[in-house]
């Protein structure tokens, strides 16, 4: 209980601060252009859907923003969000697993024909839709594979703001015994109301000394012991003015 009141006073204390950062994220999120050159491509057009007009959620940014933005408005057109996903996160992990695997993506030696007969191959073997062979294929053809951890990370990122999920961090010395984790879910689950649906995710980092860190909605609570030390000591170390005494 002790850390969810923490939680609630800090998160209050902030939002007074990032008000106006909060309206400029906004305003960049309305200006985002939702045809991406990228989408042109046969993988991001659906039979029928030609005339429909998604919007990305997210501003991302670079080339990997890019291809990521432009699976996410194939993947709605599709109605195949959450497939497309797991798709790309079973791919990713295939890349991991298998060192070889991951060496041929990113060796751009290898003749474009070859690495889009391999990852056709690939694709077909594990019944891939025919939204994420072809946007595989396509990162294939442009070296982009390479790329593929963070375009994925990206899509995730699209994929969890379009099903109204929003991810947390915490990161704490020790594992939070499972009823606090439990109680700190639900008290970031009541701030961002019904319409969201909370994912936290725990990491351990010895280095903060104690207390939390906890990251949301692209903002950072540090509530750390070793923050708080370093902020006491540029305290201690300011010149006192004998006048104010």
């Amino acid at each position: 209980m002790a850390l969810c009141n923490r939680v609630r006073s800090g998160i209050s204390l902030f939002k007074k601060s990032t008000s106006l950062t909060s309206h400029r994220s906004n305003l960049q999120r309305s200006l985002v252009a939702p045809s991406i050159s990228l989408a042109s491509r046969n993988y991001a057009n659906v039979p029928g859907e030609k005339d429909q007009k998604v919007k990305v959620p997210l501003a991302l940014y670079g080339g990997s923003g890019n291809y990521a933005s432009a699976l996410y408005i194939a993947s709605v057109k599709a109605n195949a969000i959450e497939k497309v996903e797991s798709e790309l996160l079973q791919f990713v992990e295939a890349v991991q697993n298998s060192s070889k695997f991951s060496q041929f993506i990113k060796d751009l030696s290898v003749a474009k024909d070859v690495r889009v007969k391999v990852i056709q191959e690939v694709c077909g073997e594990a019944k891939f839709s025919d939204v994420t062979k072809n946007f595989l294929v396509i990162a294939a053809e442009n070296g982009r594979l390479k790329n593929i951890d963070t375009i994925a990370k990206k899509f995730r990122a699209l994929a969890m703001a379009y099903k109204g999920e929003v991810k947390a961090t915490v990161t704490t010395v020790v594992a939070l015994p499972p009823d606090e984790e439990k109680a700190l879910k639900d008290t970031l689950q009541e701030i961002m109301g019904s319409g969201a649906k909370v994912h936290l995710e725990q990491k351990i980092d010895p280095s903060i000394l104690g207390g939390i860190v906890l990251e949301f909605n692209q903002k950072v609570f540090d509530m750390s012991i070793k923050t708080r030390a370093q902020q006491m000591e540029r305290i201690l170390r300011e010149p006192v003015s004998i006048a104010n005494i």
